[in-house]
């Protein structure tokens, strides 16, 4: 297994300028400062999962490792999904989700070790649809989205194959629709496919045989940005000047919406998703210090900052307050 090691100024990720909101999102002002522990903590803390939380990641581990240099954050992310088996096995301290554990990753989980995960909530997200700049389509209800993306159609619609399907005139009419998706082992090809194109777990869509997975989120909205005629989704922080994000309406009839901050709070942005991390936390035992002194330092204003400044948005001060309260 391939580690990467984060250490003291040094990015290894490149991130994306948050260019979805025109200010970055505010902090909540009950969210307390961190403050150093007298105790002392060092040594290598494992962490396994998600690409998209791995960006806030290493600049968590960055800012860390300023207060405790003789620890070490030592990073794969190859997907949501390796997370759980990571912290079964015992690889890995620390897994980050860009989603919720799944039911039944949270079942193996409990069948094994003994008793559930722990999870922290560190931020929320939302991915947008995107089409090139030129494109004059400004909304879309997600029983079109699955027409487009989808050969299953479980959300009722009809199949989507060309722009004029969806109204569009002149040079667009019969100008097929390319599809750009994100790798299929990754949490946000399956959030997306949960969330806007099945039903249910019975009636889970599938996606049209015609998608070009790319391999990660920054090149769909790079493939977007160079292509007139495509369709992709992505996270809203990764937004260019070359897309357009889309409105989206749950169902026909209902509103649509555009992904504010506030939206995202509510949850009624269709498309809204969390940032967690999970670690195996046995109900009578504290936590390793590093990995408690790493998660308060992730729930305190220097790190939902650093959520807000990625483009994310940073939890509100009472979620914070009662997540700090469990690590004790």
């Amino acid at each position: 297994m391939r580690w990467t090691q984060i250490l003291v100024g040094v990015v290894l990720v490149t991130l994306v300028a948050p260019a979805a909101f025109a200010q970055p999102a505010k902090l909540d002002t009950s969210i307390r400062e961190y403050q150093k522990t007298s105790e002392v903590v060092s040594g290598d803390l494992n962490v396994v999962g998600s690409n998209t939380v791995n960006n806030l990641m290493i600049l968590w581990a960055e800012d860390f490792q300023k207060y405790y240099p003789d620890s070490h954050i030592l990073i794969e992310s190859k997907g949501s999904y390796t997370a759980t088996p990571a912290l079964i096995a015992g690889t890995a301290q620390l897994g980050m989700l860009s989603r919720a554990m799944r039911s039944e990753e949270s079942e193996e989980f409990e069948q094994k070790v003994g008793y559930k995960p722990m999870r922290v909530l560190v931020g929320f997200d939302a991915l947008a649809v995107y089409v090139h700049k030129t494109n004059p389509l400004e909304q879309l209800t997600l029983q079109e989205v699955d027409g487009i993306f989808s050969k299953t159609h479980y959300m009722g619609g009809e199949d989507i194959k060309t722009w004029g399907d969806l109204g569009l005139t002149g040079a667009w009419t019969d100008k097929p629709i390319s599809l750009y998706t994100t790798h299929s082992l990754g949490a946000t090809y399956s959030f997306f496919r949960d969330n806007a194109l099945s039903l249910t777990k019975q009636k889970r869509g599938e996606y049209k045989d015609t998608v070009q997975e790319l391999p990660g989120l920054a090149s769909i909205v790079q493939g977007v940005g160079a292509d007139r005629f495509a369709i992709g989704f992505s996270g809203m922080s990764y937004k260019t000047a070359e897309v357009k994000p889309l409105k989206l309406a749950k169902r026909p009839g209902d509103p649509y919406y555009s992904a504010s901050v506030e939206e995202l709070l509510a949850g009624t942005y269709p498309l809204t998703r969390s940032f967690n991390l999970y670690c195996n936390k046995a109900p009578d035992k504290p936590l390793d210090p590093l990995l408690r002194e790493f998660l308060r330092f992730v729930l305190s204003q220097q790190g939902q900052e650093i959520v807000s400044k990625a483009g994310y948005i940073p939890i509100p001060g009472q979620m914070d307050t009662a997540q700090l309260n469990s690590l004790n």
